[in-house]
């Protein structure tokens, strides 16, 4: 019965409108588990995602840079970054080509965090856990075939 009985709802439109509100439900379902897993560092997974891109990048970036690389694009990304800058996990720096400019980079603390988050790896994949490789491999393809990026 799968999603009827989680959201006590029988009958649909169609598959269609039940696959839209099957991945609403389970984007939900995967932010609350998401949510607990970062709830042990203190960090919101917007957060974890601007530090993720900054170690990534290895180098200082500008917001417009960090934002174009964030998975949730509706995020207000100087307010995140002011966030961590208050927590000590980033820092910013005048920004090499146009000193007018300030840039943002990861801090000796934003590593030191992200060392321990990698950890965890283990419990994000475990999300996951009730599928195989292949049926993971099939998912992907078929979540960038909805947002025509395949």
């Amino acid at each position: 019965m799968g999603i009827e009985k989680d959201i006590q709802q029988s009958k649909f439109r169609n598959e269609y409108h039940k696959a839209v509100v099957n991945l609403i439900y389970t984007y939900n379902w995967v932010t609350e588990k998401n949510k607990q897993i970062f709830e042990r560092a203190d960090i919101t997974m917007q957060q974890y995602n601007i530090l993720r891109i900054l170690r990534g990048a290895g180098k200082p970036l500008s917001t417009l840079q960090i934002r174009q690389r964030m998975l949730d694009k509706m995020s207000d990304t100087s307010r995140i970054v002011d966030r961590l800058l208050k927590k000590g996990l980033v820092k910013k720096v005048i920004c090499e080509t146009d000193r007018r400019l300030v840039d943002v980079s990861i801090s000796d603390t934003g590593m030191q965090l992200l060392t321990e988050m990698d950890q965890y790896h283990a419990d994000l994949d475990g999300i996951l856990a009730n599928l195989s490789e292949e049926e993971t491999k099939m998912l992907n393809h078929l979540l960038d075939k909805i947002r025509g990026s395949e």
